[in-house]
């Protein structure tokens, strides 16, 4: 029994690129700022299994929430969060 395997299923690190390197295009953010990506388990009623927590460091800070896994993001998600 491993204790420290956590159960979160992990997100593939390449999609986690194209993810972030979308956010950076879209936003039109300078590459020298941080973006956060945080997969989590939703435990809101009516809620998918897995969010997708978008965190950019930027002044003043956002933060974004997409109902998908990591996986599941694209860049109409990306397009639709910048449009609100």
């Amino acid at each position: 029994m491993n204790l420290f395997s956590g159960g979160k299923p992990k997100a593939n690190p390449e999609k986690i690129k194209q993810i972030k390197t979308w956010i950076y295009q879209l936003f039109e953010i300078d590459e020298e700022i941080f973006i956060s990506l945080n997969q989590l388990q939703c435990t809101e009623p009516d809620c998918p299994p897995l969010e997708t927590v978008i965190v950019i460091m930027d002044e003043p800070r956002q933060q974004y929430k997409i109902h998908k896994s990591i996986a599941e993001i694209e860049r109409e998600d990306l397009l639709k969060l910048k449009q609100n």
